[in-house]
């Protein structure tokens, strides 16, 4: 709101300016309306510029304005020194070529003032590290961690602790995916870019899009890296390949996987459940089923059952790299076999 008030001052004292300039120039009244209209039509481009450069980093800013300084010292410096006798002499023929390398010099300064403004790292100023919150509690989420969206079920029921930073280079990545040509990339790129909407929306969640970026570095994961190390943060992730990484350069790792394995419901052998055989078995006779939660149960001669909801009794548990395996067998076969051992009849040494 407070903006907005602002920015309608900007166009009444715009106005006014160029209505009282244009009104001096000339007493005729049209002269006043056009300026006028010329206070408006600077007031909006005020406007424009405002929105342009909100949108640059203020790294950048600060390293294209010293550029231009520097481009407009070295006109001014070749300037005094190789036209000043044409400027005394030949002023109209001078200025033109003064006009020029200004333009030539602030333009260069000005460029490559933005570019290496890019590639500065001032974030250990207090002015650039306010979204940088150095805390062990500050989580960093990567791209595939975003695609797969159990993050935001997460920090949505608040046991997330601390500021979570999504870097401006993960966002990049994610607009690349989701403007793929690949059908499948593209859907994921769209979800992650949802889900990061989701977590935003979030009133107990402290989100920040972060600006810092390590050109130096080409890959992604190693950038999280980076990023982990300057804040002394977690990167939170799904992807083995980056956990192992950063684990060996000291870096702590929030695994959403291993998160989501340790809250699978304990089953221990002997317990009973009922499951649906959905497909055959990798041995002879096995059926696959699974729980709720994903993990796959195989059921010794379960394959007869197949598409029946039947009871099972488990055998073993497996623990794996990709998850928890349960072995069980047929609650029928058990029971036969239990009954079969009762009625088994084990002779005493005195009949013999």
């Amino acid at each position: 709101m407070g903006s907005w008030v602002l920015r309608l001052f900007l166009f009444l004292i715009c106005g006014i300016s160029g209505y009282y300039f244009a009104s001096g120039v000339s007493p005729i009244p049209v002269v006043g309306l056009w300026g006028l209209l010329g206070g408006f039509v600077l007031a909006a481009l005020a406007f424009l510029v405002e929105c342009g450069l909100k949108r640059i980093p203020l790294k950048d800013l600060l390293g294209g304005f010293i550029g231009l300084i520097l481009g407009v010292i070295f006109a001014n410096f070749v300037s005094n020194a190789f036209l000043s006798d044409l400027l005394i002499n030949h002023l109209q023929l001078a200025l033109p070529l003064c006009g020029g390398l200004y333009g030539v010099c602030g333009y260069i300064g000005l460029s490559v003032g933005l570019k290496k403004g890019e590639e500065t790292h001032l974030t250990g100023w207090k002015v650039f590290s306010k979204n940088l919150p150095r805390s062990e509690n500050t989580k960093i989420l990567d791209t595939s961690v975003i695609i797969d969206g159990r993050i935001a079920d997460i920090t949505e029921t608040g046991f997330v602790e601390g500021a979570i930073l999504i870097p401006q280079f993960v966002l990049g990545e994610l607009q690349r995916i989701a403007d793929s040509s690949d059908p499948v990339k593209r859907t994921r790129g769209k979800r992650g870019l949802e889900v990061l909407h989701h977590i935003q929306k979030q009133a107990n969640v402290d989100v920040r899009i972060v600006d810092t970026d390590y050109p130096a570095v080409k890959e992604v994961d190693a950038k999280l890296i980076e990023l982990a190390k300057e804040v002394r943060g977690k990167i939170v992730t799904n992807d083995s390949n980056l956990n192992k990484v950063a684990e060996l350069q000291g870096v702590e790792v929030l695994n959403i996987n291993e998160l989501a394995n340790s809250l699978k419901p304990v089953v221990l052998p002997g317990e009973e459940m009922s499951v649906k055989i959905l497909k055959e078995g990798k041995e002879a006779g096995q059926g696959v089923a699974y729980l709720d939660d994903g993990t796959m149960i195989v059921v010794d001669n379960g394959r007869r059952q197949m598409g029946k909801t039947i009871d099972v009794i488990v055998t073993s548990v497996l623990q794996t790299p990709a998850g928890r395996m349960i072995f069980a067998r047929l609650k029928e076969d058990a029971v036969r076999e239990r009954e079969n051992k009762k009625d088994f009849y084990y002779p005493l040494d005195s009949e013999f």
